[in-house]
Parts: structure tokens; C-alpha cells; sequence
């Protein structure tokens, strides 16, 4: 028996809007800040080019991200409106992981080839090591904990 084309269509609106409800990002520009943020921002970005500026909600929280470049390698910092850090993720070459880390990656790659590594801290705190993965052609992501051991949920 054939779906009709309306179920289709409500199961796709209610998709698209569960997914616009637990994060939205749009990108700003630095003015767009608030001022506690924009002070975050001038002492993280201090030997660094900004890449750019953008606004997200979370949960019903609202956060703001800069993109940063320093020394040749991708830095995003997570700032709430009172512009605490709340979270920092550092490009991090494949050479210069921790073994452990370096080994659990891999395995958990499972043949796929590491593209990049970024280091997760929350609240000065390293959670965990992320991994852009390509395998036969696709892409995913992948973490492992700072032991180089899988994380018990995504952080």
C-alpha cells in the first residue's frame, strides 16, 4: 500500500523542525556580540586570525562561537552570554596525539583514514579526542576519551 504524499510530508516538517529546535546556528558579525562575549573574544583571539563569528541555540541556551586559526591550525571556542569558555576545540595533528589516543582513533576507524583531530575541553577540563573520518568515500566522526578509550556517550 502506497504512503500518502501528506504523511510524508508531516514526517519530513516534523523532522526538519526537531532538528531546528535542538540547535540553530547563524553566523554574525563581532559587533553582533554582547559585550561580555566580545571581551572573551579580544583575550582568546590575542596571536590568532579570526575566522569568523556565529550565534547558536542550544537547548534553549543561547552560545556564541569564534573560529579562530592560530599557528596554521583551527581553534572554535563556545562562549555563553556572561562569556565564560564553555567549551574549546583544538586541531590537534595526528603525530602529535598521545599514543593511546593515536591508537584508539584508529581502531575505531577501522581502516578508515584520520582527516582531523580535535581535542574537546569543557570548562578547562580535556573530555575527549574527535576525528573527521573518511571511509570508501563517506565521512563521519568519531571520539575517544582523553585515555585514547571509547567515550561512554558523545561529548
Amino acid at each position: 500500500m502506497p504512503i500518502p504524499r501528506t504523511a510524508i510530508a508531516a514526517v519530513a516538517t516534523l523532522v526538519l523542525l526537531a532538528n531546528t529546535v535542538v540547535s540553530q546556528e547563524k553566523k554574525i558579525s563581532r559587533s553582533q556580540l554582547p559585550a561580555p562575549v566580545q571581551a572573551t573574544v579580544a583575550t582568546q583571539s590575542q596571536g590568532s586570525t579570526v575566522r569568523g563569528f556565529s550565534e547558536e541555540k542550544e537547548n534553549g541556551q543561547t552560545y556564541y562561537e569564534v573560529e579562530l586559526e592560530v599557528s596554521g591550525h583551527s581553534r572554535d571556542v563556545l562562549i555563553d552570554v556572561r562569556g565564560n569558555i564553555v567549551e574549546v576545540e583544538e586541531e590537534v595533528a595526528v603525530a602529535a596525539l598521545p599514543a593511546a589516543v593515536r591508537e584508539g582513533l584508529q581502531a575505531k576507524a577501522a581502516g578508515g583514514k584520520l582527516v582531523k583531530v580535535e581535542s574537546l575541553t569543557k570548562h578547562d577540563k580535556l573530555v575527549a579526542y574527535e576525528a573527521q573520518v573518511i571511509t570508501k568515500g563517506k565521512k563521519s566522526e568519531i571520539q575517544v576519551g582523553p585515555d585514547g578509550k571509547p567515550v561512554d556517550h558523545p561529548e
